[in-house]
């Protein structure tokens, strides 16, 4: 899962004639480094780089791709990368140690983190929790939304993190150890959701949407880099949209850029559980706005930060549960919507 996949990973075709300027024609285009992960948000820039639209936005993208989000993250020390999408515990831990700033939304990931229980006691956790979960073993990726998510749903059952047996590994060493027979729970998200059920018959049942929970993915910038080259970061983020309202528009082609992406890194998803992956909510330029408006005081975003917060200081993770304002901004996503040719770039749907 960490390797940089085939086709992402090649060279981007020659710059095509369609670019957003007149005077863009003229001009070299504009390096970018874009990290991400393997994930299902990562699809806007498999899809815009299948289609080159980086070139026609202007952009030459050099992609970095990191197997969880704490690698990525620690990246942005070194300037690694410049943008990309990362998962909000990340996000938030990047903001306090290095700067990092939230431009918007990947994708709701409410529905795809959360606690699988083995096939032979799914049924009766999902009928007395607290019974069948209290005193058990439960596999968990620390700072992570699977994490996140499952600590939401212990406090739906009634529990706290100490009346279950946490056992911390990192996620690929999660997925191995729960199908060797380790834990009777795990906490983790999708595409480990469906490994998991197909290799050993694991069922969800509790998903963060469940417990109430919004998790958001996060786009992000290294904020120097976004001070200084605000132009681009909008472009990015253009090419991301405008990916996003080609899958809205186009969910057959989308499944089979999903499948090729996946595939490419050694996950192979059925048609079933790649639909499941198409069915979460992803934005466009005027749900993004409307996410992050403050027009009536903390938005719909800060307050998800704020409750992902929360947790993250509950663990020790954090020591203050930071003003979401101090790292989320609506600033790009605005350039993207009142510069004219970027906002008709991205809200195209081909």
């Amino acid at each position: 899962m960490s390797r940089i996949p085939r086709i992402l990973g090649l060279c981007l075709a020659p710059l095509g004639a369609l670019l957003l300027s007149p005077s863009a024609s003229a001009q070299a285009p504009t390096p970018i480094k874009v990290s991400y992960q393997i994930a299902y948000w990562a699809l806007p820039i498999y899809i815009a780089t299948e289609k080159n639209w980086w070139a026609e936005a202007g952009l030459k993208p050099e992609f970095v791709v990191y197997p969880a989000g704490a690698q990525q993250i620690a990246g942005a020390a070194s300037k690694s990368w410049d943008v990309g999408g990362t998962g909000s515990p990340p996000a938030v831990l990047g903001a306090q140690r290095y700067g990092i700033v939230t431009l918007g939304v990947t994708n709701d990931e409410s529905t795809a983190n959360g606690v699988m229980a083995r096939k032979e006691n799914a049924a009766a956790v999902r009928s007395n929790a607290a019974k069948e979960v209290k005193g058990k073993q439960i596999l968990l990726s620390p700072n992570s939304t699977g994490e996140y998510a499952t600590m939401a749903c212990l406090k739906k059952w009634g529990m706290q993190r100490s009346d279950v047996s946490v056992v911390t590994l990192a996620p690929a060493q999660l997925v191995s150890a729960f199908i060797g027979g380790n834990g009777m729970l795990a906490g983790t998200w999708a595409p480990n959701f469906y490994t998991l059920n197909e290799q050993s018959g694991a069922e969800v049942v509790c998903s963060g949407k469940d417990a109430g929970v919004m998790i958001p993915g996060a786009l992000v910038a290294r904020g120097e880099f976004a001070q200084q080259n605000p132009e681009a970061v909008a472009k990015f983020l253009a090419v991301y949209l405008r990916a996003v309202s080609f899958e809205k528009n186009n969910k057959a082609e989308a499944m089979g850029y999903l499948r090729k992406l996946f595939q490419a890194n050694g996950i192979k998803l059925n048609d079933g559980y790649l639909g499941q992956e198409l069915e979460r909510p992803i934005f466009t330029l005027d749900e993004q706005l409307k996410l992050m408006s403050r027009a009536g005081g903390k938005s719909t975003l800060d307050n998800a930060y704020e409750a992902l917060s929360g947790y993250l200081k509950s663990v020790g993770t954090l020591t203050e549960v930071p003003d979401p304002k101090a790292y989320i901004t609506d600033d790009y996503m605005k350039r993207v919507d009142q510069t004219p040719a970027l906002k008709t770039f991205a809200n195209k749907a081909n």
